[in-house]
């Protein structure tokens, strides 16, 4: 069943409207028609099954037959501040995390970054790669399409994480203290809501200034091993070990102490 999703506030008690691409691609590319049946996601969890009623001005009118919750979504919540890298990476980073269970994506002005974006070219970035997370979210079958904030400068990004939260820094300048050292410490999963940040550097890394802020923020340097991963490579690795462990990918969930 074709899956679309709106805005809470599209949903006006048992009817649903929708405008603007999702319209075009009910219409255009699936050919659905009134009386066909769908599937509407609110992105707060909510699941509406929705018959189209027709069609007006460019929308589309849908009545709900009903509602549940959609589920599907991780017990945790990993956040991705992601360096700005090159070219179209970010696509694909957004993309492979969704799959993932990716909750959000902040994306950061680092020092090593080659693009460079700022106002409303940042902002126009940004709606794109939201676009990229809804569409990851609908063909992957997730109920909640990760965030995706507007890029910001490192310290920026840094002085907004959560203090106490759990904060993990890849870095090749780590030779000490290992991924599975760091993991084998933390308690698992047992109830409530769990958020861990990865922090990726661009294509050319960190700079020392910026391991010192993260540090001083909280964040917890580690090694990924002997390989120098691609900034592409790492936050999905990273993600894919966290939710084998804590997530839903398989992995039982990781005892507590």
């Amino acid at each position: 069943m074709a899956r679309f999703f709106v805005d809470p506030e599209q949903i006006r008690g048992d009817f649903i409207e929708l405008a603007g691409p999702e319209v075009r691609h009910l219409r255009q590319v699936l050919r659905l028609r009134p009386g066909d049946i769908i599937t509407i996601l609110d992105g707060q969890g909510n699941a509406y099954q929705a018959a189209i009623s027709g069609f007006s001005g460019g929308r589309a009118q849908c009545r709900v037959l009903s509602r549940e919750p959609a589920g599907g979504e991780p017990p945790l919540k990993v956040i991705l501040v992601q360096g700005l890298p090159k070219g179209d990476k970010m696509e694909a980073i957004i993309q492979k995390g969704t799959e993932l269970g990716l909750a959000g994506l902040m994306p950061a002005q680092c020092a090593r970054s080659v693009v460079r974006l700022e106002g409303r070219k940042a902002l126009e970035r940004r709606e794109r790669w939201q676009r990229v997370a809804l569409e990851a979210a609908k063909q992957c079958r997730r109920a909640v399409a990760p965030r995706v904030e507007a890029p910001r400068p490192w310290a920026g990004v840094m002085d907004s994480l959560p203090p106490g939260s759990l904060v993990l820094m890849p870095w090749e300048g780590e030779t000490v203290r290992s991924l599975r050292q760091v993991l084998e410490q933390c308690p698992g999963v047992a109830g409530g809501e769990v958020v861990v940040y990865i922090l990726i550097g661009p294509e050319g890394g960190f700079e020392p200034a910026e391991v010192e802020l993260a540090r001083s923020r909280g964040a917890v340097t580690v090694s990924l091993g002997p390989r120098i991963l691609r900034t592409e490579t790492a936050g999905p690795a990273l993600l894919a070990v966290l939710m084998y462990l804590w997530g839903d990918l398989g992995g039982s969930d990781k005892d507590e102490g």
